[in-house]
């Protein structure tokens, strides 16, 4: 749990790292993003160690939650690296002590990254809970003339891995308060069309994700609302590949949209057609059990000695695996970096 990052979405604006802030650590699966989650094999491998007495149970660091008060310098913090701040088993009086202290630490810039959608539109769009935010972070310093709500410092995302969840979490997302709102779309694990997922809103809402019906300076082609999406392939032991254009086409939404994009890694996998030269000194390139081919469309895989005669390569794509460092986070070429203009 330690407090400085080397994530590369949580860096602040001069390049230096920013830290990670741990007042719940465990949590339990809720969908395939989770499948391999890298939160619980760090738990579990150190369960019965001072970090991790009860491996990835739900656990509530109360030594650990007001340590942003203590942190001097201005930082981005995200929050609950290890953990879902709003899982079901986290009690709602600590979470509202939580945002009591990212309302009082105004100095710092917080990502908070949640699966468990329902329970934060719930909450954050409940006037008790707001009442007794601002009442912990008043008897936390903060004056009471700075108080805002949503709050100015707090940038509030959801999980995406693919259509399914897309459809479900960003209209709860856009539908929750916040100065910032951001996808996390790692693991990658299917296309995503945002302006599908914003038609389970309704037509109106759906057409530049506005709250009102707007068309006016190309508003079709904007994704009002979302600020920030980033995206990445899964890494470590079991790491599942992603097709390259699930990837290229967020990249281009986003362009077209005006929204932020970062990619943050490619994984495990390289795509074959595009290897580098260190990419391809770090795996044997006629290697067969080191080449998969990924659908286009649900993420399904084959190896290469599964193809029949009949079989044909279109749309599928062909990686390679050759280690997330040498996979690294350009993506055709390009590191995509771009950060949310804040409020």
């Amino acid at each position: 749990m330690a407090e400085t990052t080397t994530i590369e979405w949580t860096r602040n604006d001069d390049g230096t790292p920013g830290k990670t802030w741990n007042p719940v650590t465990g949590c339990t699966k809720i969908s395939d993003g989770c499948t391999n989650c890298y939160a619980e094999t760090i738990a579990e491998r150190f369960r019965g160690h001072a970090a991790f007495p009860n491996g990835f149970d739900v656990q509530v660091r109360a030594n650990k939650v007001n340590d942003p008060l203590t942190w001097r310098k201005p930082t981005r913090i995200f929050v609950n690296s290890m953990s879902d701040l709003f899982h079901n088993e986290i009690d709602q009086a600590w979470i509202s002590d939580i945002f009591g202290v990212m309302a009082a630490a105004r100095r710092h810039t917080f990502q908070l990254l949640t699966k468990r959608h329902a329970r934060m539109r719930t909450l954050l769009n409940d006037p008790a809970f707001v009442t007794n935010v601002r009442l912990r972070a008043l008897g936390k310093g903060l004056p009471a003339d700075q108080w805002q709500w949503p709050l100015p410092n707090l940038w509030l995302g959801v999980s995406v891995e693919n259509q399914q969840w897309a459809n479900i979490r960003i209209p709860a997302l856009l539908d929750t308060p916040a100065a910032v709102r951001f996808l996390s779309c790692e693991p990658l694990l299917g296309p995503v069309d945002l302006k599908q997922a914003v038609r389970t809103m309704g037509s109106e809402r759906g057409h530049g994700l506005t709250a009102s019906y707007v068309h006016a300076d190309g508003c079709c082609r904007k994704f009002h609302g979302i600020d920030w999406v980033i995206t990445g392939a899964e890494s470590g032991r079991k790491a599942r590949p992603a097709h390259p254009n699930w990837f290229r086409s967020l990249r281009d939404q986003c362009a077209a949209g005006n929204v932020a994009y970062f990619h943050k890694q490619n994984g495990e996998w390289a795509d074959r057609t595009t290897l580098t030269g260190d990419q391809r000194s770090a795996a044997s390139i006629w290697d067969e059990k080191r080449v998969t081919y990924v659908h286009p469309h649900d993420g399904r895989t084959q190896t290469h000695g599964q193809w029949g005669i009949n079989d044909h390569l279109e749309g599928w794509a062909c990686v390679q695996r050759v280690g997330k460092k040498a996979a690294g986070r350009q993506l055709d070429g390009v590191t995509h970096d771009q950060f949310p203009k804040e409020p």
